[in-house]
């Protein structure tokens, strides 16, 4: 009797065991978790359905090459051209949009480039450009380095040709962008999450925002199982649809830092 005790407690601890390792990995970007939406977010998540969220936050293009290789059931990031591009290839199940903030061009309060209360963000880049101000990229491969990028080609700025010692690529999440930038009284483009987060300003502030070219929205896909069997689609799932329910959207709204909303959702019901 002993024995049969012995081995059906180690059975129901074995079955314990199983029923607790419900856990998903997210590749998702810097943007994310330096802004401390994830700190905030995923604890509601697990204790509403139980799974456990493992973050890798890196740039935009590489948590997509994560999620191409089958390293992740679910990505969370922030680039539509390369989020379409992944969907094209089969990669993704679906893509759903989940919230949005706006990029800002923060800069030290001397402005050298007198960019300061202009709202035209490639006019703000020209001058920069024109000063050979010091500019921090990211230079990552991220949602914010893309959208960067695309900024400067709108300015009519080939940002190969013309960087030079101004121009600093450093290849760096948003933190550690910031912090430099802050260091060498820089600019930098930033999402407004990490901005709003960042404690380390030093000199910098914003000085140009309200483009509607700087808008900067989210969106989330689970990895396609077809490709990669071992992907956890029912529990990626899960965290989707969560992210999009009024409860994970209430949530979102709810994340704050000194009073001030970072994200703002707008997933389709």
């Amino acid at each position: 009797m002993r024995k049969l005790a012995a081995i059906a407690t180690v059975l129901f601890w074995s079955t314990c065991s199983f029923a607790q390792d419900r856990s998903i990995t997210v590749a998702s970007t810097t943007s994310t978790e330096q802004s401390g939406l994830f700190g905030y977010l995923l604890p509601l998540f697990s204790k509403a359905e139980g799974i456990e969220v493992k973050v890798v936050a890196v740039g935009t293009g590489q948590a997509l090459d994560i999620g191409r290789r089958g390293d992740a059931d679910v990505v969370f990031v922030h680039d539509r051209p390369a989020e379409d591009k992944f969907m094209s290839e089969g990669q993704g199940v679906k893509r759903f949009d989940v919230m949005y903030n706006d990029f800002v061009i923060v800069g030290p309060k001397a402005d050298p480039a007198k960019i300061a209360g202009g709202k035209d963000v490639a006019d703000a880049l020209r001058k920069i450009a024109a000063a050979k101000a010091p500019f921090i990229s990211r230079g990552d491969k991220s949602g914010t380095h893309a959208a960067e990028l695309r900024l400067w080609k709108e300015a009519g700025i080939d940002i190969a040709a013309a960087k030079d010692s101004w121009y600093r690529e450093i290849g760096q999440g948003m933190g550690p962008a910031l912090n430099m930038a802050s260091s060498s009284s820089a600019y930098l483009l930033s999402d407004s999450g990490t901005w709003l987060s960042f404690k380390n300003r030093g000199e910098l502030t914003i000085l140009t925002e309200g483009d509607k070219r700087l808008f900067n929205q989210y969106g989330v896909m689970l990895v396609n199982p077809e490709k990669h069997p071992n992907v956890k689609a029912k529990e990626g799932q899960a965290f989707i649809d969560w992210l999009v329910s009024p409860k994970g959207q209430d949530a979102i709204a709810g994340y704050k830092v000194g009073g001030e909303q970072l994200f703002f959702p707008n997933a389709s019901h």
